[in-house]
């Protein structure tokens, strides 16, 4: 079992995506999904690897994650990513990546509370938060696993 945040735990994460097919935005995904790609990159600070940035890519009815190299969780497997000028950045704090993760705390009550901070489209963020929800339960228990 890979440990969150690990260039294992995106590939098994990826694997468990395979042929998941996702839904269109939908009309309140705003003008930043309306091609059907958008790229969120999570900022994590304090993981056990020091700070990590992943980069989820939405594009064409798949999702696939990547860790951007030259941060701590990378170890050599990903390349640079496709876009580099991300839709969405969201900022947050390992605990606080965890409980999103694990489905404890929603994007928008971590925003509320000020534990993240977020530049870009937050219609986008909203929306790719409605796709990452679809695959999940698409994938079931093949999704890689969580803290």
């Amino acid at each position: 079992m890979a440990r969150f945040l690990t260039q294992e735990w995106v590939d098994e994460w990826n694997t468990a995506m395979e042929g998941v097919t996702l839904p269109d935005p939908g009309p309140d995904a705003g003008l930043a999904m309306a091609d059907g790609r958008v790229t969120v990159v999570e900022e994590v600070r304090g993981t056990p690897d020091g700070d990590v940035r992943l980069v989820m890519t939405i594009d064409a009815g798949t999702v696939h994650l990547e860790l951007a190299p030259g941060h701590g969780g990378d170890q050599g497997g990903s390349a640079e990513p496709e876009e580099t000028t991300p839709t969405v950045t969201i900022v947050l704090s390992y605990p606080d990546a965890e409980a999103m993760s694990l489905g404890q705390l929603s994007p928008a009550q971590a925003l509320n509370a000020g534990r993240i901070r977020v530049r870009g489209d937050l219609a986008a963020l909203a929306a790719s938060q409605q796709v990452l929800n679809h695959a999940r339960s698409g994938a079931g228990d093949a999704v890689a696993p969580t803290p």
